[in-house]
């Protein structure tokens, strides 16, 4: 599977592609790649099949009305997602024969705008934790590496794999501390961390009700505004309209395109904050930033009146608590079926009383108005999206987490774009994606957008991955 969102969407008004043969590509695809790759929980061939063939028959028969650029494009769907009549099993064996009562509104709109549903892929069992590990549902393997079982990152890992490997267009994640970024970055795609609370939780099985946030991932910034557009439900005729006329956020993204980034002003990291940074990962940042500063952007350090090591003392307490609420009673039962490394993470919040909860909201309502003050003047902060590139999966340690940059993102209610900024020299574990992440203000996705699309076009074509389905 080669074509992204906007060539299918493009194809399919010109006559030369077709709903039918690009879900067939999917499904050849993963027929022939995922028995290595891992990255799907179900696929539901049949049904694609037939939602292709009615949006090929809609295509034809509709021939002038506009049904928006989502129609007749796969998905994927990350396996905490409801689907009416479906098995949602969370990653966690438990839950094996879990049949979703309802379909979440994030899925049902991707439906209504024409998406053609695969299926479903893996994820952390509920999406608690950063490196994509899963002990009893199986951890998908990064397609970066032929040999080495590297982390694929998580919790969104088979969304990310499953994009990166050419198997699926796009997929759906969320993302409560970096769980659509950390995949993104390490399968070397784009993921988008949506604002709180601008997209609906309903029919998404619960880790944090507090900060968990559903995003897409995708193989171009484009790409992930038109996943993003079907996700918050934004009728058909006003994103044809914006997408093809250059209007709206796609205007917006195609002013960075031909103007670059004059008159922005971008954060980036201190010194104090650049400690404990793979030297690979801090080169790709810093070849990223004079990008940046070539594009036109103001560059200067921000120091965060928090640090990124601070803040993840609270996120612990509302995270630790909230989800030890919702399967607490599961993870104290010696005798269920559960990642182990996922019981050491939510028995905690056992201990975690309501005093010390409340205190973390209010701690948190603190943070957020001495960051607003001091990110007066900027337009956004960039920093790597993860500290380190991909690890042999057997040398993660499970006890930390990649998602030093990325749980700030959520923390801090901001939104964030995180884009791939090339691989790592060839060598002992190179040839490995690299990546940042544009940082700005809940609700300016379209900034955040934007500048990654400015960026992602100066960086130049993103090679793919060795296990690759066109390769």
């Amino acid at each position: 599977m080669t074509a992204t969102i906007a060539e299918l969407a493009a194809g399919y008004r010109d006559g030369s592609r077709s709903p039918v043969e690009a879900t067939e590509e999917c499904l050849t695809a993963i027929a022939s790649l995922d028995g290595r790759v891992g990255a799907w929980q179900a696929v539901y061939a049949d049904e694609a099949r037939a939602s292709a063939e009615a949006a090929e028959v809609a295509l034809t028969l509709g021939a002038g009305e506009p049904v928006g650029p989502f129609w007749g494009v796969p998905f994927a769907l990350k396996d905490i997602v409801d689907v009416e009549g479906r098995v949602t099993t969370a990653g966690s064996a438990e839950w094996a024969d879990r049949v979703s009562p309802a379909t979440g509104t994030v899925a049902r709109r991707l439906l209504e705008a024409g998406g053609v549903l695969l299926g479903k892929t893996k994820t952390v069992e509920f999406a608690m934790g950063g490196w994509g590990t899963n002990q009893h549902m199986g951890t998908p393997w990064n397609p970066w590496d032929r040999d080495v079982l590297r982390t694929p990152g998580g919790s969104s890992s088979g969304s990310g794999a499953a994009v990166a490997a050419g198997m699926a267009p796009c997929a759906v994640g969320t993302d409560t501390g970096g769980s659509v970024r950390l995949p993104a970055a390490l399968c070397g795609i784009v993921g988008l961390k949506t604002t709180e609370g601008l997209l609906p939780i309903d029919g998404i099985v619960p880790l944090s009700h507090t900060l968990d946030t559903p995003g897409p991932l995708a193989r171009t910034v484009l790409d992930a505004a038109l996943m993003f557009d079907a996700m918050l439900g934004t009728p058909a005729a006003e994103v044809e309209r914006d997408w093809l006329a250059g209007g709206g956020r796609y205007g917006t993204l195609q002013a960075a395109l031909d103007g670059g980034l004059g008159g922005r002003r971008i954060g980036c990291l201190s010194d104090a904050e650049r400690v404990g940074v793979d030297a690979a990962q801090l080169a790709a940042y810093d070849a990223a930033l004079e990008v940046l500063v070539g594009l036109g952007a103001e560059v200067v350090p921000f120091d965060p009146p928090t640090s990124f090591e601070e803040m993840k003392n609270t996120r612990f307490v509302i995270v630790t608590a909230e989800s030890y609420h919702y399967y607490g009673e599961m993870m104290e039962d010696p005798a269920s079926k559960v990642d182990e490394r996922v019981r050491a993470r939510v028995l905690p919040g056992a201990g975690i009383s309501a005093s010390e909860y409340i205190a973390a909201m209010v701690q948190r309502r603190i943070d957020l108005a001495e960051f607003a003050e001091a990110f007066e003047g900027f337009d956004a902060m960039v920093t790597p999206t993860t500290p380190m590139l991909p690890l042999p999966v057997d040398e993660a340690d499970e006890t930390n987490t990649p998602a030093l940059f990325t749980r700030a993102g959520n923390f801090l209610a901001l939104c964030s774009t995180t884009v791939p900024t090339g691989v790592s020299p060839a060598g002992p574990g190179g040839g490995l994606p690299t990546s940042i992440q544009f940082m700005c203000r809940g609700g300016d996705e379209t900034l955040s957008l934007s500048l990654a699309a400015a960026y992602e076009a100066a960086r130049g074509p993103m090679p793919t991955p060795p296990l690759w389905a066109g390769g």
